[in-house]
C-alpha cells in the first residue's frame, strides 16, 4: 500500500537569473517520512527546496497536502511548512530565547501576542536541544554550530506537518548530528514529514528515501538501501564512492 504524499513537485522548472537551475522536476515526498535530497554540488537541491517551500518563484505546480501551494494563505503555508536554510538570517541582537518564539509567530495574532501555549512550546524546544542556559544570549554571540541548533528549535517551534532543511547539520559536531538525526526521527514517528538537502553521503543514507538529482533534473527516487540507487549515487559522483555495508547500515567513502 503506498504512502499518501505530503509534497509534490510536478514539472517544476526554475530559474536564477537568465540561468536554468531546474528542468520540468518531477518529486514526491511521502508523508510521515524522512526523504533526503542529494547530488554533487550545482545539483539543483536547494533550487528544489526553496521551491517547494514557497520561496521561489518556479513554473509547474508544487502540492502541499494534495492541494497548490499556491491556493494557501501566507499564514497557512507558514503554519504547514517549517524552514530551515542553510544562511538563514535572525535578528543578531535577538535573545536565543525569542528567536525560537519567531516560530510561533504563525499561530499569533498580532493583539493577543505570544500565549501560554506557545510559550510552553518554546520552553519545551529550549529544553530539548540544550539550550535553555543560553535563553539570554544573543544569536550573534554564538558560533555557526551552536547558531544552527537555535534555527533548528525555531523551525521545530513551528510544529508544521511538514520540516524542509537545507543542510542542517554543516556546523554541527557530532554529538549534535546525533542530536538532529534524533529529532528528525522523532518528527517522523509523530506524522511529520522531513525533507533535507545533505552533503554528508553516509548522513543521507540514514533517511527512509533519497532523492538524486543531477544538473537540475531528478534522476532517481528510492529507498535508501535499494541496489540501484546505490549505482546511481556511483553515476552522479562519477564512480568515485565505495559502498561497505556495516550490519544494517551502508557506509560511503571515497574510492
Amino acid at each position: 500500500m503506498s504512502q499518501p504524499l505530503a509534497l509534490q513537485a510536478n514539472a517544476v522548472s526554475a530559474w536564477h537569473g537568465r540561468h536554468q537551475v531546474l528542468h520540468a522536476v518531477n518529486a514526491d515526498f511521502e508523508a510521515g517520512r524522512w526523504t533526503c535530497i542529494v547530488g554533487p554540488n550545482g545539483a539543483g537541491k536547494t533550487s528544489l527546496l526553496k521551491v517547494l517551500a514557497g520561496l521561489m518563484d518556479s513554473d509547474g505546480e508544487v502540492l502541499l497536502q494534495g492541494k497548490p501551494l499556491l491556493s494557501y494563505s501566507s499564514r497557512e503555508r507558514a503554519m504547514q511548512l517549517a524552514w530551515l536554510g542553510q544562511h538563514d538570517t535572525a535578528g543578531d541582537d535577538l535573545s536565543v530565547y525569542d528567536v525560537v518564539m519567531l516560530g510561533r509567530l504563525p499561530h499569533q495574532h498580532w493583539w493577543n501576542g505570544a500565549s501560554a501555549q506557545d510559550r510552553e512550546v518554546v520552553e519545551q524546544c529550549l529544553q530539548d536541544r540544550q539550550l535553555s542556559e543560553w535563553r539570554y544570549r544573543s544569536l550573534g554571540s554564538l558560533s555557526g554550530g551552536e547558531r544552527q541548533r537555535v534555527l533548528l528549535a525555531r523551525a521545530i517551534a513551528v510544529q508544521a506537518s511538514v520540516l524542509l532543511m537545507d543542510e542542517p547539520v554543516a556546523n554541527a559536531d557530532a554529538p549534535h548530528q546525533s542530536d538532529w538525526l534524533n529529532t528528525v526521527k522523532a518528527a517522523t514517528r509523530q506524522g511529520g514529514t522531513v525533507v533535507s538537502v545533505l552533503h554528508d553521503l553516509n548522513m543521507a543514507l540514514r533517511a527512509e528515501r533519497l532523492v538524486v538529482m543531477q544538473r537540475g533534473r531528478v534522476v532517481m527516487q528510492a529507498a535508501a538501501h535499494e541496489p540501484a540507487l546505490h549505482e546511481c549515487l556511483q553515476q552522479v559522483f562519477e564512480h568515485r564512492l565505495v559502498f561497505h555495508q556495516v550490519q544494517d547500515r551502508w557506509l560511503v567513502l571515497p574510492e
